[in-house]
């Protein structure tokens, strides 16, 4: 799973040549934590076919306000450097993948 930053966002997400899955997340959020480890096993069932990784919004919050992201949990699913899909808050996995599989 990848750690998104200001350094490569526009490079791993905006530019990047498969769907990305973005978890807006903060260390002391607990649903952040609840999601996380869902987030993890997406990130190796779709390995080769979508990128995955987190971006902290207190790290990062010009990314995070670029995208106008109020609540956290959020999932951002870009496809070709646009917002595709979104998912706010904790949710099954099953929903996360049917999102994903839309694609």
């Amino acid at each position: 799973m990848i750690e998104f930053t200001d350094d490569n966002f526009d490079r791993e997400v905006i530019k990047s040549d498969k769907p990305v899955l973005v978890d807006f997340w903060a260390e002391w959020c607990a649903p952040c934590r609840m999601i996380s480890p869902i987030i993890e096993e997406i990130a190796k069932e779709y390995e080769g076919k979508i990128k995955v990784g987190k971006l902290n919004v207190e790290t990062y919050p010009d990314i995070a306000s670029r995208y106008s992201i109020m609540s956290i949990p959020t999932l951002l699913i870009f496809k070709d450097g646009k917002v595709e899909d979104q998912i706010i808050g904790t949710v099954p996995k099953k929903k996360i993948k049917k999102k994903l599989e839309s694609l």
